[in-house]
């Protein structure tokens, strides 16, 4: 005959193993909380690359591929160039933080035109494209009018 603090006894036994059982088949308990996995940040999309023309290595806009030129009627970081200018010439603007493709060596930034808008500079010298141009690797603005200069080496 079994007492009663026999059969508590093996109850708490009998408990104790089942315990046992489940956390070894649960794997036991983890000494470390789990850590979430951080999301890698996406790497923004070039505003301009370097490709290869007639000229050599030359600045083009990532986006359509076109020649990027500057004009020597220009300042630092200011236009010369609207109305008709910009009709033949117009500005490669952008809305965000410029973003330099492999092999860029010079200096991206943004300046301000009259309009507001934001227009990409190459060391400080604001970029166009030439309305001329009609195809990636065309280079039809090299020297026009002697003010007009294709990016090259960038």
């Amino acid at each position: 005959m079994t007492t009663s603090s026999g059969r508590d006894s093996m109850h708490i036994r009998s408990l104790l193993l089942v315990a046992i059982v489940l956390a070894t088949a649960c794997g036991g308990a983890s000494s470390s909380a789990p850590t979430a996995t951080a999301k890698p940040t996406p790497t923004p999309e070039p505003t301009v690359s370097v490709a290869d023309s007639s000229l050599g290595k030359i600045l083009i806009a990532a986006s359509n591929k076109m020649t990027l030129y500057t004009y020597a009627r220009d300042t630092a970081d200011t236009s010369n160039c609207y109305d008709q200018c910009a009709t033949n010439w117009p500005a490669f603007t952008i809305t965000g933080e410029p973003v330099a493709g492999a092999g860029i060596t010079g200096k991206l930034a943004l300046a301000a035109r009259k309009d507001g808008q934001k227009q990409l500079t190459w060391n400080s010298k604001p970029l166009y494209f030439y309305n001329k141009d009609t195809k990636p690797g065309d280079v039809l603005g090299q020297n026009v009018g002697t003010v007009w200069f294709v990016v090259t080496n960038p």
